[in-house]
């Protein structure tokens, strides 16, 4: 007779991983990503301009960002600055790094 591995899961951690990695599966998402990386801090109207996507856009974008973790926002007078927070980006790399194989 076989032993089952009964495998368990956090849902609070299996919920927050989805969401962290639906966003950053997403082209847009890490084409805004590499800009506000090449910029350190930056606002919105600049995300836009720059990268010629429509301000709803990419404010909804921002938001799927903002709301896993990956960016901060900090509203300065009436433009709100963006950056990567890079301890949250690094871990999702480093648990997909592990998962799929360092040469994957």
């Amino acid at each position: 007779m076989m032993n089952k591995t009964k495998v368990t899961f956090d849902q609070n951690k299996l919920n927050y991983s989805v969401e962290l990695v639906k966003a950053l599966a997403h082209p847009l998402r890490l084409k805004i990503l590499e800009y506000i990386d090449s910029q350190g801090t930056i606002n919105v109207n600049k995300i836009y301009n720059t990268l010629n996507i429509e301000q709803s856009i990419t404010s909804q974008h921002l938001r799927v960002l903002r709301l896993a973790g990956v960016v901060n926002a900090q509203r300065e007078g009436k433009y709100i600055n963006y950056n990567i927070n890079y301890d949250i980006v690094t871990k999702a790399s480093v648990a997909v790094n592990n998962y799929l194989g360092k040469g994957a």
